[in-house]
């Protein structure tokens, strides 16, 4: 009887998984560096691979790192199977391959206290929830948590032949979402070195990996290593993601590269996700082992570090935690509770569902503003950062978009004097010789422009407003 209600619980979390994808799906985001991803793969489909920019009439025909072309390539190639529902299928099957990894790679973990993976799903729902946007990052979810798996496989069994797939993987992370492809190597090398130590304290013990686990993680941190030069930019896609962390301009002005901070309101949930973790490693009975402590720490340095890793975080530790939690015997309620969840999700679906077939692929301009803009024609727009994804998106040429790895060496700390009315601005406006501005009506440079004579409004809403510089005409 206990087999069949154990096997009635995880048929019961596998529904609730696919309802809980289901449900994320609904809260997709169209952002705006979406809109550019999907226009990027729509160009490489017809023309070839793109290495230089063709979206900028600034930075036109300049090299660019298109570390994410596969994804491009195959979100367009959705599309064209699909048409505009693509989207909801590839945000579906992209959360619920994470969840099956993390579900299937640590099932027997979950059975031993309901309650806690409860909360766990709870919490993986409330920090997914921030990211969930039709972008490479998701794809990423799913290969960093196999990578992390792998390892820990290899760890847990010296014979284990899974980790092998990892150089494999390093050469579809590095064309799907280069920036984060460093990871692969990365974690192996984390492993050695948590692996070298040998000791025991009052709390934490540490054992040394074997040789043929050393020889393994070695191996496969050098091919994963080569596996991140096989794309289309070679070596350089190796070490982009370190010289992209060192933009302070850019990690410090986009938001989802800043720091974890205690002053905004959203961000409570990861530092509550962390204490909990913490609290339960330190007041288990269990010894901590030195490797989950190393891996825990690396974890809370990226979710701290800045908000885009949260769920790289929670994925890292949720290899580590389940082996802290007490294992209980399953309460008398756990079925009830799961088939009330699985009601519960199923209707926030159905009343929700009709939304999946009005998808408006605009993130801040709607048609209005956009067939104004392409009646004026403008050859030297000055565009806000935010808006670049919808005006490529609708092919118009741009000043700047979400690609600030490209702009940064060029015009980025321009933009943001210009549209901060910070240094030299005046100088920078006239060296551009902007003929339009689309801004935000909130930023300083809607000042400057509203008492300006040499500027007068096209068109205007509650948010934005489009200029003329009175002298292109």
């Amino acid at each position: 009887m206990k087999k069949n209600k154990k096997k009635f619980i995880f048929f019961g979390f596998i529904i609730l998984t696919i309802l809980i994808s289901l449900s994320l799906t609904l809260l997709l985001k169209i952002d705006s560096d979406y809109l550019w991803h999907i226009r990027a793969g729509e160009y490489m489909f017809k023309n070839g691979i793109l290495k230089k920019d063709v979206f900028s009439w600034f930075l036109f025909n300049k090299y660019w790192m298109s570390h994410e072309w596969l994804f491009e390539v195959f979100l367009y190639f959705l599309k064209l199977i699909f048409g505009n529902f693509h989207i909801y299928i590839y945000s579906f099957f992209s959360i619920l391959t994470l969840l099956f990894i993390l579900i299937f790679s640590n099932k027997k973990n979950y059975f031993k206290n309901i309650p806690f993976t409860f909360l766990w799903y709870l919490m993986f729902f409330l920090i997914i929830i921030v990211f969930i946007q039709a972008r490479p990052h998701l794809l990423s979810f799913s290969f960093l948590a196999l990578t992390v798996y792998c390892l820990y496989d290899t760890l847990n069994n010296e014979n284990s032949k899974k980790i092998y797939i990892l150089p494999v993987l390093s050469i579809l992370w590095a064309n799907f979402h280069g920036g984060s492809s460093n990871l692969s190597y990365i974690f192996c090398l984390i492993f050695i070195i948590a692996g070298s130590f040998k000791f025991e304290s009052s709390k934490v013990v540490a054992e040394r990996l074997s040789k043929k686990q050393y020889l393994k993680y070695f191996l496969v941190m050098i091919l994963c290593m080569v596996a991140v030069c096989i794309n289309i930019h070679g070596f350089k896609m190796f070490i982009y993601p370190y010289t992209n962390m060192l933009d302070k301009t850019m990690i410090s002005n986009i938001s989802e590269w800043r720091i974890t901070s205690l002053n905004e309101g959203y961000h409570y949930i990861f530092y509550i996700f962390l204490i909990i973790n913490i609290f339960i490693m330190l007041f288990s009975k269990k010894k901590i082992k030195f490797m989950d402590l190393i891996l825990l720490g690396v974890a809370a340095y990226l979710g701290l570090k800045s908000i885009r890793f949260w769920m790289y975080s929670f994925i890292i530790i949720n290899f580590i935690i389940f082996s802290y939690i007490e294992k209980r015997k399953i309460d008398k309620g756990t079925i009830s509770s799961i088939f009330i969840i699985i009601i519960c999700l199923s209707l926030f679906f159905v009343l929700n569902f009709k939304g999946m077939f009005n998808v408006k692929f605009q993130a801040y301009l709607n048609k209005d503003i956009v067939d104004i803009i392409k009646k004026e024609n403008p050859e030297r727009l000055f565009n806000m950062y935010d808006y670049g994804g919808d005006l490529i998106y609708n092919d118009i040429k741009v000043f700047i978009d979400g690609r600030a790895d490209l702009y940064s060496k060029y015009n980025y700390k321009d933009y943001l004097n210009i549209s901060l009315l910070q240094t030299d601005y005046i100088k920078l406006i006239n060296k551009y010789n902007f003929d339009y501005f689309l801004v935000n009506k909130n930023y300083p440079i809607n000042t400057y422009l509203k008492y300006n004579d040499n500027y007068k409004i096209i068109y205007k809403n509650k948010e934005l407003i489009f200029y003329k510089n009175k002298k292109s005409s």
